[in-house]
């Protein structure tokens, strides 16, 4: 045969093996189930891991949003909730909510005095006058500028603000003053500010992991630790120790964390149903934290726990105050924004 027709045929052989073999593929593909893939799908992620106690105001704050976040995005935001330190200590939370392994977490702006100092005067003894106080600077305009410093300097974003109210001081023997204090084993975050303020107490801080709390107090580790009502109640803290001094040292505002990268990768729609949903389950969240905060009280009494009440108050903010001007002379920053909280006492 000759040699030009042989070619013409294997040409057209190859061609009608091409056009059959796209054929076949173009069915599969239009009846093999696909890959998944949640992005291209439109669902997306959303684990909230933080270290409050089951049954908590903060925590059931947490559990409603999640659901919110379902409802309204259609269950295009796929919530998961992991509470009282399932995903790790609280130092591991923050740094999970910054690096993304988390999107979600609570945490004081205190935590960030390494990175943004000026929003983590909030560790600052006896900074908050009241919740009135405390609403004034965290709902309004310095709210927003804390939330847009965290932004640019941890890489996290502050949608909304919970609480678990004013803290105060649990222990194995009672304390009533200043001269009761000292020396006194106390469990404290590894944070500089809390640690410096409760020295000027003469108290001898210790840095404790948050879980490690329980264990600590059985062990004669520490004598006794600083927390809110909820807290001492969820934990069990007062199997451990039975003397609550009401010193109203801290006023502890939950920052709620959301990892700005993220946020940002989302639709708009959801990014606005994100920090919504936030804003409106985190008011009601500290409206329900506050009307509780005396029905948890009368619990720890139940329990066993013994009430006591400062007899000299103002030495224990006076043995403090020199701190605020440590601070900002450390951190220039921090002085104008310890200002702009003195100014709406």
């Amino acid at each position: 045969m000759d040699s030009n027709i042989t070619k013409k045929l294997n040409l057209r052989r190859r061609q009608f093996i091409m056009v059959v073999f796209g054929s076949v593929m173009a069915t599969l593909m239009l009846v093999l189930p696909k890959p998944f893939d949640a992005r291209a799908q439109g669902t997306y992620e959303f684990k909230m891991a933080h270290s409050e106690a089951i049954g908590s105001p903060i925590t059931n704050a947490f559990e409603n949003w999640g659901k919110m976040l379902k409802e309204r995005s259609g269950g295009r935001i796929e919530p998961k909730h992991f509470p009282a330190g399932q995903l790790g200590n609280y130092t591991q939370l923050i740094e999970g909510s910054r690096l993304g392994t988390i999107q979600a977490t609570a945490g004081g702006p205190d935590t960030e005095e390494a990175v943004a100092p000026e929003i983590a005067i909030t560790g600052l003894g006896f900074i908050f006058k009241d919740e009135a106080h405390v609403d004034r600077i965290l709902q309004g305009e310095i709210g927003r500028e804390m939330s847009e410093t965290a932004r640019k300097k941890t890489g996290v974003e502050f949608v909304a603000y919970g609480e678990v109210g004013f803290r105060h001081l649990l222990a194995n023997r009672p304390i009533t003053n200043l001269a009761e204090l000292k020396g006194l084993k106390l469990r404290v975050p590894e944070l500089k500010l809390w640690i410096d303020f409760w020295k000027a107490l003469g108290a001898n801080p210790t840095p404790l992991p948050y879980a490690d709390q329980y264990n600590a107090l059985s062990t004669g580790v520490i004598d006794g630790l600083e927390a809110d009502f909820f807290s001492i109640n969820g934990f069990k803290w007062y199997e451990q120790a039975k003397y609550l001094t009401l010193t109203y040292h801290w006023f502890l505002p939950k920052a709620i964390r959301v990892n700005a990268k993220w946020l940002d990768g989302l639709p708009e729609d959801l990014q606005k149903i994100v920090r919504e949903t936030a804003k409106e389950v985190f008011a009601e969240q500290r409206r329900i934290s506050r009307a509780q905060t005396a029905k948890a009280l009368e619990e720890l009494q139940g329990h066993g726990v013994k009430v006591l009440r400062l007899t000299d108050p103002e030495k224990w903010k006076t043995a403090t105050a020199p701190l605020y001007d440590e601070y900002a002379k450390k951190h220039p920053k921090a002085g104008p924004m310890i200002e702009k909280f003195n100014a709406l006492r």
